[in-house]
C-alpha cells in the first residue's frame, strides 16, 4: 500500500508546473532549423511567420500584435506570408511534437489509484 501511495504522489507531482514565463524559439532562416530560445514577457506569444519564398521568422511577439494587419506593418519586406501565434513553451517549432501534459499525468495517477485498490 505504501508503494502505491508513493507512485500516486509521484504522478501527482507531475501535475505541478513551476510558474515561469513563456519561452519561444528565436531565429530567421530558410532551413527551418532553429535552436535559439528566448524568454518572453507574460503578454507575449510565440510567433512562427513563414514567407512564400521559404524564409521563416520565429520569436516572441505581443499577443495583441498577432494579426495580419499588424504583422504586415512589422514585416514589410515579407510578402505573402502565413503565421501562427501560440502560447505554450517552444510551440513555434518547425514541427509539432508530442509532449506529456498535466491531463496525462492526472490520468496516470487515477489509473494508479484504481490499480492499488484492486
Amino acid at each position: 500500500m505504501k508503494l502505491c501511495l508513493g507512485v500516486v504522489l509521484l504522478l501527482l507531482v507531475g501535475l505541478v508546473q513551476p510558474g515561469s514565463g513563456l519561452s519561444c524559439y528565436k531565429c530567421e532562416s530558410y532551413s527551418g532549423l532553429c535552436e535559439n530560445v528566448e524568454d518572453c514577457t507574460t503578454q507575449d506569444a510565440c510567433l512562427s511567420l513563414s514567407e512564400q519564398e521559404g524564409k521563416t521568422v520565429r520569436r516572441c511577439i505581443r499577443y495583441t500584435d498577432c494579426n495580419n494587419a499588424r504583422l504586415s506593418l512589422m514585416f514589410p519586406s515579407m510578402n505573402a506570408f502565413t503565421y501562427r501565434c501560440c502560447t505554450n513553451n517552444l510551440c513555434n517549432s518547425a514541427s509539432a511534437s508530442t509532449k506529456a501534459t498535466p491531463a496525462l499525468a492526472l490520468a496516470a495517477a487515477l489509473m494508479a489509484i484504481w490499480w492499488c485498490w484492486l
